[in-house]
């Protein structure tokens, strides 16, 4: 395992933990808590490693930061099959081993879901993203990423060049965000015309129908099955003539190997790090417009701090849309006046919330 690289943010701290009873492992990453607790998503998989959950970790400090959120960022991975049988005993045995770790709320994150939130915050009594039988804002169910995404795009498509209302979405993973955002960006008036799973990529230059295309995965199969589109391999979704690229899977999904293949001329990262650094100044320098993912995905975390503090669904509906629309106008801003990318812009204001905050703690 390579060495962490600390820097003048974090990590603050960087656990491994075992069972040796049933040989669960997992890790966990605070990166900083100037703000307050940190909160993060906890991603089980069986590939999760150090290097992903560090960048994972200090993702949500910027999301946090620039998001005004009074929390932190952390991140942490139960290296396992999410299918596991066994996964619920994971999760309990997870909570119990960070029950003391007070600066660390967890959240639902890619393997994970309401129903691990709740088996976790039966153990600990703290998690975020929990059912709403027990007092929690159904993050996926409302599509709280999703929805600030289509916020983002909005504020996003004129410096883009684009009129958000008729714009060709190619969306990469067809998750709860895919889906959730596909919904959203309709009801905006754009045109869903690629999506892509595992399975691969489904095509219709003349627009998809996206709630054909979820009762399509409610059944457990690809989104190729639907009827009237293409069928292309997944990884054509990137080089498809789209206006807008929505990237809402796994990491590092557009890379140096196929970043010269988008065509897009906006993409907004709809996953955690789903661009390389590498690609996502190639991208700047090709005219592309990208925006952060800690810009871009906010809505689930500014929702799962609102029901942290309590709040209801209305209230973080017009926050996530608040904070994002304005988030999203201050980069542009700042990126424009600097001649600076985007996450450059919106790493500065960020780290400089962070900074000041790091003064008044004992650090």
């Amino acid at each position: 395992m390579s060495e962490i690289a600390y820097d003048e943010l974090g990590p603050t701290k960087f656990l491994e933990l075992y069972s040796a009873k049933t040989g669960m492992k997992a890790i966990v990453v605070i990166d900083n808590t100037a703000l307050g607790p940190s909160i993060g998503g906890v991603r089980v998989s069986p590939s999760v490693d150090k290097n992903e959950l560090l960048r994972l970790a200090r993702t949500m400090t910027l999301k946090n930061s620039i998001a005004g959120l009074p929390h932190g960022g952390g991140k942490a991975g139960i290296i396992a099959d999410p299918n596991d049988p066994r996964k619920e005993e994971y999760c309990r045995i997870f909570a119990r081993q960070i029950r003391h770790l007070d600066e660390y709320i967890p959240g639902p994150d890619m393997g994970s879901n309401e129903e691990a939130m709740a088996w976790i915050y039966d153990e600990i009594k703290r998690a975020v993203g929990l059912p709403e039988e027990i007092g929690g804002i159904p993050l996926d169910k409302l599509g709280a990423t999703g929805f600030g995404l289509s916020v983002c795009a909005e504020a996003a498509s004129p410096a883009a060049g684009i009129n958000l209302k008729g714009a060709r979405v190619a969306i990469q993973g067809f998750g709860s965000v895919g889906k959730a955002a596909a919904r959203f960006l309709s009801e905006k008036g754009a045109s869903i015309v690629a999506v892509s799973d595992t399975g691969g990529t489904i095509y219709n230059h003349k627009g998809l129908d996206y709630q054909e295309l979820i009762r399509i995965k409610a059944s457990r199969r690809s989104v190729v099955e639907y009827a009237d589109g293409h069928a292309k391999k997944t990884e054509e979704i990137f080089s498809l003539d789209a206006d807008i690229l929505l990237p809402a899977a796994t990491p590092d999904v557009i890379h140096k190997g196929n970043v010269n293949e988008v065509r897009a001329r906006l993409v907004l990262q709809g996953a955690n790090i789903p661009v390389t650094r590498e690609a996502e100044e190639t991208l700047h320098r090709k005219g592309i417009l990208s925006i952060p993912d800690f810009i871009a995905n906010a809505g689930g975390v500014i929702m799962a701090a609102m029901e942290y503090a309590r709040k209801g669904e209305q209230d973080a509906f017009g926050a996530i849309a608040s904070r994002i629309k304005t988030n999203t106008g201050l980069i542009l801003e700042k990126s424009e006046n600097e001649k600076i990318p985007p996450r450059q812009a919106a790493v500065r204001i960020a780290r400089e919330r962070v900074l000041k905050a790091m003064k008044y703690r004992a650090y």
